[in-house]
């Protein structure tokens, strides 16, 4: 069973819910895909870290062989290369490493060659497997070190998705193939917006929901009236409380300090396994 955990906006605690529902349910695998700032691992402090390099393709091009057709910047779906008159420019940022380019030059004049993106870690935190990503600085394109750290979980057991906020393609590269998704919301104006994209982004996808309410206590009664009128569960209220706050600015789970709440978690578990049949 997959589940991703997932919010439209940063800063509602999106990551604090993976870890705790983690350790509180036992034997899970947890995926960090929020790869551009990861920091689950800062959390558990896994042991036994390996890791591994990812490459994509990206397109060289051999000016020499060039005659500045052009059938490549046409193909280019993608607006990454530039053709004037005796000149040709790759902007690399703008590639995707389909390698059309390389496939259609009638000269030969562009290959491919490998190029590291990024990293995928692994390691353990008592029996809970940790995988997490980290995009190289500068790079782009986060999707390929998603995929990555995607790629290397257990289909076979229960897995925690930790997404990264926002509604962007990253974001949909780790939700996507979920059975479930839950959305960590705080009841403020913001938060109501941010979640309305979100769930748009899982209607599209096909994925069931449901909210936890964050910081409960603050704000207003927005978000708790926008679930009610979509017919979407709230499953979870977390209160504005100090304790929480200073825990995790500590970097501790709070259901380490605080033990009546991993039942609170397993209880919430149960409830996604019951929505989902």
């Amino acid at each position: 069973m997959r589940i991703a955990v997932a919010s439209g906006k940063g800063g509602t605690g999106k990551t604090s819910i993976a870890v705790n529902l983690a350790l509180s349910i036992g034997a899970a695998q947890l995926l960090d895909c929020d790869v551009e700032a990861p920091n689950v691992h800062l959390l558990l402090h896994p042991r036994g870290v390996e890791s591994k390099p990812i490459y994509v393709k990206v397109p060289r091009i051999i000016e020499d062989r060039c005659n500045y057709c052009g059938r490549c910047a046409e193909a280019c779906n993608f607006n990454a290369i530039f053709v004037a008159r005796d000149q040709i420019i790759l902007f690399e940022e703008l590639c995707h490493g389909c390698g059309l380019c390389a496939k259609i030059c009638p000269q030969k004049a562009i290959v491919e060659e490998e190029k590291v993106v990024g990293f995928v870690k692994w390691g353990w935190a008592g029996d809970m497997k940790l995988i997490w990503g980290e995009l190289g600085i500068g790079e782009p394109s986060p999707e390929p070190v998603i995929e990555a750290v995607k790629s290397r979980m257990d289909e076979g057991g229960t897995v925690i998705i930790d997404v990264a906020p926002g509604t962007s393609c990253p974001v949909v590269s780790a939700v996507y193939g979920s059975d479930f998704c839950i959305l960590v919301t705080e009841p403020t104006p913001f938060g109501l917006h941010d979640l309305k994209q979100m769930v748009g982004v899982l209607r599209r996808l096909d994925i069931p929901m449901a909210v936890v309410i964050n910081k409960a206590g603050l704000g207003d009664r927005g978000v708790y009236e926008y679930c009610e009128d979509e017919g979407i569960p709230i499953l979870m209220e977390i209160p504005f409380d100090r304790r929480i706050a200073e825990l995790y600015s500590r970097g501790i789970p709070f259901v380490q300090e605080m033990p009546e709440w991993r039942m609170r978690f397993q209880e919430l578990m149960e409830a996604v396994r019951g929505m989902m049949g």
